[in-house]
């Protein structure tokens, strides 16, 4: 007999809501309390309380904004360090190495699951790499055939519990499993054929359990995060994710079905759904989000959509420029023509990759807080949107005029076309853009530098200790001279440059004290950029960054790091590194303008570093290093815009680079990064020397930059600084053994993964002692 049971009405969902907001605190206070019970001077219980008043700030906040708390607009999102690594531990898939901190049931407790991203001993942490096109940093899982996945955590269901008595209806967050397997890579005893996907059916009953528990404590709506549908870059084929979306989704949407779980809201972030849209709207989950700042919305009606929930991603998650209501408004009104059950308002992706809110920025220049919306100001603009979406335009007018007329005075506003800027620009001829050949470089390099094999360096920056950090801001308040302070970073980089010379590494580096961020440092001294007191985004686990803010034409009024790179050479007959950031990266990691190419933005910038590097050479500084560590970061989700985006940010890298002499040497670094799909690129760049992350995926690049042919040097990473670990001489050795092997002798350099700015003196020394001790050893053998 045909069951004719009606089905379960869709619960309501609101009128607006948002995918995520910032979990770090508006004044870090859940860095602070992590970092407090690392370092032993706090307990779980006390960081525990922390966060438990920072979920509730948030949804207080959050209401005043106007979402609604009797629907499920705000969502449940917050994570201790990363979201990734909470969806490891919700499903137990703790690698082997880390098995002893699980309890019976699976579980882990804050120490667990602290050591499982930072690492003990000689137990690696989970490698870490970027999310998708962001800054962010994720923990990837380790999946083998053997993995156990089992329930092994009911944060989720605890932290909507804790809302629900506060009378707060949340929707519930969590990295969805296709994703999560598609970003997991394998682990090393897995067989060469084997891919983490393959193991989605065994990690399905897991998904269905936390749905099962989060309807029996009243969640309405759950939002699952799959962004991996956006991208043709995770490692597993758009057939493959298809199948898999079907398959995942016919579990535990289909065969599990309400009132047994809350309906799912399918949220796909970062991108353009594309050819995956279909499949995602055939399957029976109740809502989908659509990201329609990166992507399109439907021109014409897709089957499947009738009876679903379409949250229109209209609000830019991942920048903080405000919106031009009137036009997002618009497109949720063709939203609206494509026959889905309900259209409502939301971000494009979580607001976690924004500041908090504009008003902690009471310093910032009053015509550009105008052109503005942080987090806070960007939930508003959702629920005025909402609004009009419900009442008309009529209903908000005032605020769609307001938004218009910010768009038109930023457009026309002192700074943000300089005609003397984009005539240099225009002006630009080819052989701007191209060195000489490597092999003649390669030459009088060797020549100039006398370096031994394996020349060992660092990264750039050494620890900013606390006495840094108070000369900058006691100077920040006026409370130290210009004098004293430059005597201040003069006798830390001293003391950096003694330092080097007993451990006995070849070409050195000042430090950088006097740099608060790779970035901001550059921004407070070029025109163009604006930079934030509070405007704190998380990077990965407890560290945050302040991205500054690129709102006009780029130019460079002085030399920025010439007289302290000259200062530094003076200490020394060693070669010092001229240290700069790339223009790519300085990109990626500020607010960039909407309103031209990045290609043309990225050309100024250039064009400033041109500037910069001429000046160190003149200044006798033989090695400059211009860092790009977001190269791959930047590079599209999509296949197909791949080629445009390398072509410009490879060309704005040898803009800067390419106008110094033979004789000088050229480095530049990436991180975290899967190299293997820009080595053409990386080649592109002609830099003499390339240092790559390399020490958490155990020289995995190599075999790539083999493959390749790669004919400049290298400097694969064999101290991985993001762990506070301190890696063994052996394993130092081991890892330069292997490279060595891989790897012509003469093409190698040896150095850490990254900058040693977040790590203490007391971890750094040792570990570069090891590094030089390793070298050494490993010379020996050649």
């Amino acid at each position: 007999m045909t069951d004719t049971t009606p089905a379960p009405a869709i619960p309501a969902f609101p009128a607006g809501s948002v995918l995520g907001y910032p979990r770090i605190g508006p004044r870090r206070e859940l860095k602070k309390a992590l970092e407090a019970f690392w370092a032993g001077r706090t307990s779980a219980d006390e960081v525990e309380a922390v966060a438990a008043d920072l979920r509730r700030r948030t949804r207080t906040r959050l209401a005043e904004l106007g979402l609604a708390t009797d629907a499920p607009a705000i969502p449940s999102a917050f994570s201790f360090y990363d979201h990734v690594l909470d969806a490891t531990a919700l499903v137990g898939a703790v690698p082997a190495r880390f098995a002893d901190l699980q309890d019976a049931d699976g579980r882990l407790d804050l120490a667990g699951y602290s050591t499982v991203a930072r690492g003990r001993g000689d137990d690696l942490p989970l490698e870490m790499t970027k999310w998708f096109d962001t800054n962010y940093h994720y923990l990837v899982p380790e999946i083998g055939p053997d993995t156990q996945f089992r329930y092994a955590s009911d944060r989720p269901v605890a932290e909507f519990t804790e809302a629900l008595a506060d009378g707060v209806l949340t929707r519930p967050v969590v990295v969805g499993p296709v994703t999560f397997l598609a970003l997991a890579k394998p682990t090393e005893d897995a067989p060469a054929d084997f891919s983490p996907i393959d193991r989605l059916d065994d990690l399905l009953p897991v998904y269905a359990r936390l749905l099962t528990e989060l309807a029996a404590a009243g969640a309405t709506w759950v939002q699952i995060d799959e962004p991996a549908l956006v991208s043709d870059s995770v490692g597993v084929s758009a057939d493959v994710l298809a199948e898999a979306t079907t398959r995942a989704y016919r579990a535990l949407a289909t065969e599990l079905a309400r009132p047994q779980r809350p309906a799912i809201l399918l949220a796909a972030p970062y991108g353009d759904l594309g050819a995956a849209l279909p499949v995602v709207a055939a399957t029976d989950v109740e809502g989908l989000a659509l990201d329609l700042v990166r992507g399109d919305a439907p021109s014409v009606p897709v089957p499947g959509l009738a009876g679903k929930t379409l949250v229109g991603g209209v609000v830019d998650g991942h920048n903080i420029w405000r919106a031009d209501l009137d036009k997002k408004l618009a497109v949720l009104e063709q939203l609206e023509t494509l026959g889905a059950a309900a259209v409502t308002v939301g971000t494009s992706t979580s607001l976690f990759h924004v500041p908090h809110t504009l008003e902690d920025e009471p310093a910032l220049d009053r015509t550009l807080v105008e052109w503005l919306a942080f987090a806070d100001e960007k939930v508003r603009e959702v629920a005025t949107l909402a609004e009009g979406l419900t009442d008309g335009r009529e209903a908000i007018h005032e605020q769609l005029l307001a938004a218009s007329d910010a768009v038109s005075s930023r457009a026309t506003a002192p700074g943000v076309v300089r005609p003397e800027v984009r005539e240099r620009a225009a002006a630009l001829t080819d052989e701007q853009f191209r060195r000489g050949p490597f092999d003649q470089r390669k030459a009088a390099q060797t020549a100039r530098l006398g370096l031994p094999a394996l020349p060992t360096t660092t990264i750039g920056s050494f620890p900013q200790t606390p006495e840094i950090r108070k000369a900058r801001a006691a100077f920040g308040k006026g409370e130290l001279t210009a004098d004293q302070y430059q005597d201040e970073m003069k006798a830390e980089i001293r003391r950096v440059v003694e330092l080097q010379e007993r451990i006995g590494l070849d070409v050195l580096v000042h430090g950088e004290p006097e740099r608060n961020d790779m970035v901001q440092y550059f921004a407070e001294n070029l025109d163009g950029f604006a930079v934030t007191q509070n405007g704190w985004v998380q990077s990965y686990g407890s560290r945050c960054t302040r991205p500054s803010i690129l709102w006009g034409d780029v130019s460079r009024p002085a030399p920025i790091t010439v007289a302290w790179a000259q200062y530094a050479q003076s200490l020394t007959a060693k070669p010092m590194k001229g240290m700069l950031t790339g223009p790519v990266t300085i990109l990626a990691w500020s607010f960039v303008r909407d309103d031209q190419p990045l290609g043309d933005t990225a050309n100024q910038v250039a064009l400033a570093l041109r500037d910069e590097i001429a000046d160190l050479e003149a200044a006798g500084i033989a090695v400059v290093q211009v860092d790009e560590p977001a190269l791959r970061e930047l590079l599209p989700l999509r296949e197909k815009d791949h080629a445009a985006y390398l072509d410009w940010s490879v060309r704005s890298f040898r803009l800067s680079t390419a106008g110094v002499r033979p004789d000088t040497q050229i480095h530049t670094h990436l991180c975290y990064s899967e190299f293997g799909e820009i080595m053409d690129a990386i080649d592109g760049l002609d830099a003499d020397v390339t240092s790559i992350e390399a020490a958490r995926s155990k020289m995995e690049i190599l075999g790539d930059i083999a493959a390749a042919g790669y004919p400049r040097a290298v400097g694969p990473g064999v101290y991985d600084i993001h762990s506070p670990r301190v890696p063994s001489e052996a394993e130092v050795t081991e890892l330069l053994t292997e490279a060595v092997r891989t790897i012509d002798v003469d093409q190698l350099w040896v150095n850490p993964d990254c900058g040693l700015k977040t790590r203490r003196y007391e971890e750094v020394t040792p570990s570069l002692e090891h590094l030089v001790a390793a070298t050494r050893t490993v010379r020996a053998t050649l």
